[in-house]
């Protein structure tokens, strides 16, 4: 899977940091998925090398303006476009009344199937939230001050690397039946030999994780859901010092972050949400965050507005 960052203000853009916003990118399929989607996420895409064309769900995480205030834009683009086969929301209850307000009142007409999806139950009942034959999404309740939710994407496990020298010493001729076989089938030759799949492929190979946790203060079901997950990106909207404000405005610091990761053995840890007011020269910076961040979770790293990586599984032994 392949994470950028479209935003990692919080609150407020800054001429460095939009608001919240961060794409996946999806192995093996022209597919991307968006959390969260801040004012002006629409033209962060156009300053990117994702393809909006691509966007198929939204995973939003609760209803202040700093993650939901680009949605309509952003929609209404897509819909211009013409070629969007479908997109389906996911967020809080009052994500479809927000939506068809503002576009209705707008007069804007979307063109493409369009659906939103509740998570509260799926969140409080500790619910699938959805799933295929790779990929199976969860979420928890945040503590906020509106409804929030976390998200987790798990990648299912994967097929063992095929063995192609083996398959070749076999006399089996390269081909469709290869990809059979790599699967664990069992498959027919042409010239009458019944071969199984799992002969000719390694041990099965972990799929990747992420969960995307904003916004919230420390919470112990944040943990349990990025339990051994690969990556955890979470907010870090205060440093250790403004731990009151925190608690107040019910937002973490860089260490609650980082306890979340070390409590939850994940493999890598980055910060985003980030407050303004620790911007370059003030008494307090980032890169305070991230030492504070860091002497409790050492594999922690700063997000940045297109910030772009591949996520793998090893992440979680390094």
């Amino acid at each position: 899977m392949q994470v950028t960052f479209l935003g990692t203000s919080s609150g407020v853009p800054t001429r460095a940091r939009n608001v919240s916003a961060v794409a996946l990118r999806l192995p093996q399929r022209a597919e991307m998925w968006l959390f969260d989607c801040g004012e002006g996420t629409q033209h962060q895409f156009l300053r990117s090398d994702l393809r909006l064309s691509q966007l198929r769900r939204v995973f939003v995480t609760h209803m202040h303006g700093d993650h939901v205030f680009g949605l309509p834009g952003l929609l209404a683009s897509l819909g211009l476009a013409g070629n969007s086969s479908g997109v389906d929301l996911y967020g809080p209850d009052p994500l479809e009344a927000y939506l068809q307000g503002v576009l209705s009142n707008s007069s804007t007409r979307i063109g493409y199937p369009l659906k939103v999806h509740r998570v509260r139950e799926a969140a409080e009942q500790q619910m699938v939230l959805w799933e295929d034959n790779d990929l199976v999404v969860r979420c928890t309740p945040l503590k906020h001050r509106v409804p929030s939710y976390a998200y987790r994407v798990d990648q299912k496990p994967r097929p063992g690397r095929f063995k192609l020298e083996h398959a070749k010493a076999m006399g089996i001729p390269p081909g469709p039946v290869y990809a059979a076989l790599q699967r664990g089938e069992q498959v027919s030759l042409d010239d009458g030999r019944i071969v199984d799949g799992r002969e000719f492929c390694g041990p099965p190979r972990p799929g990747v994780s992420v969960v995307y946790c904003t916004d919230t203060v420390f919470s112990e079901a944040a943990v349990a859901l990025a339990k051994g997950a690969d990556l955890l990106i979470h907010e870090a909207t205060f440093a250790h010092r403004e731990a009151d404000m925190a608690y107040q405005r019910q937002h973490s610091t860089s260490t609650m972050a980082a306890q979340t990761a070390a409590e939850a053995g994940v493999g890598q840890l980055v910060l985003t949400h980030l407050s303004p007011r620790y911007a370059p020269g003030n008494p307090v910076t980032q890169d305070d965050l991230l030492k504070e961040a860091q002497a409790i979770f050492p594999n922690t790293r700063l997000a940045k507005d297109f910030l772009s990586f591949e996520v793998t599984a090893s992440c979680n032994s390094s």
